[in-house]
């Protein structure tokens, strides 16, 4: 471990933040200037927390980029809504005519900012892992684009990368090993992937290459180092809206496992399970997913 010592974070205000010009007007590249904004905001709470209270680190973490992103947004984007995951109630499914709920502004709303400001919290708080990411996406309610997600950026500060629709990524070309009839590589997560992922990767012959933060699960997939991601362990839309508007953007198949397209900005903001991969490989992965999915 390094150096352990604890001193209060220097987190920019919001106004602050907010100093030296204002930010692009395309949505696209504003989802960048902002998910790269709350980045800095993340590498410098590192810097000043230490890591010697992964707990303190994780709840900084995310206060400060999720502050960071709600202000900019306010200033920015008044008129939109936003949904994030550390907003108060965030989990909480609107029901038509239950009395103890409040339906929230987003479900009126044509734009909808759906955001992430730390993915992948516990490997943000160990020092040396960069598999973290903050995930920025804009829904609009009248757009045609795939899944209605118009604009998209995942930064991973400390990779120094951001991927964003603005300048999408060019389509992945299929490894030689895998055109050569090698294994495919599915990413999976690092401390518990799920037993069907391992039986699939077994049936299918594919390696698992095991990593954190959903957001980096995509990317990778994005960028070539693995062909596929699949989830079905219950995740919530700010885990992937951000990545799959990006991946959309590249080319890449983006869906529920059973093959129907994901959707956005819905009452219950749960998302339980997506597959991201090459087109080429989507019917193959598809099919053989429907004999290894876990029981309802």
């Amino acid at each position: 471990m390094g150096e352990q010592t604890k001193t209060s974070a220097r987190i920019a205000g919001p106004r602050e933040a907010g100093e030296g010009g204002a930010p692009p007007v395309n949505d696209s590249a504003f989802a960048r200037w902002l998910a790269d904004r709350a980045g800095q905001v993340l590498l410098q709470v590192r810097q000043d927390t230490g890591y010697s209270d992964g707990k303190a680190l994780k709840t900084a973490g995310d206060q400060a980029a999720h502050e960071l992103l709600r202000a900019e947004l306010a200033r920015w984007r008044p008129a939109d809504a936003v949904l994030s995951e550390e907003d108060e109630h965030s989990r909480t499914a609107w029901i038509e005519g239950e009395p103890t709920l409040t339906r929230p502004d987003r479900l009126d709303a044509n734009r909808v900012w759906i955001v992430d400001p730390l993915d992948g919290t516990r490997e943000f708080s160990e020092e040396g892992r960069d598999d973290w990411a903050v995930h920025v996406a804009l829904w609009t309610a009248d757009s045609s684009a795939p899944a209605r997600l118009t604009a998209g950026a995942v930064a991973m500060p400390a990779r120094h990368c951001t991927l964003a629709t603005d300048h999408a990524p060019a389509y992945p070309p299929m490894p030689l090993e895998a055109a050569t009839g090698g294994a495919i590589r599915i990413a999976a997560s690092r401390t518990r992937p799920p037993a069907f992922v391992t039986a699939l990767a077994e049936e299918i012959g594919a390696e698992l290459v095991p990593m954190g933060s959903a957001g980096v699960k995509i990317a990778a997939v994005i960028n070539g180092d693995a062909d596929a991601y699949v989830h079905a362990g219950g995740q919530y839309e700010w885990d992937s809206a951000a990545p799959v508007a990006v991946a959309l953007a590249t080319g890449l198949h983006a869906s529920r496992i059973d093959g129907t397209p994901l959707t956005y900005n819905q009452a219950d903001p749960k998302l339980p399970d997506l597959v991201v991969c090459r087109k080429d490989l989507a019917p193959r992965l598809l099919a053989a997913l429907q004999r290894h999915l876990p029981s309802e």
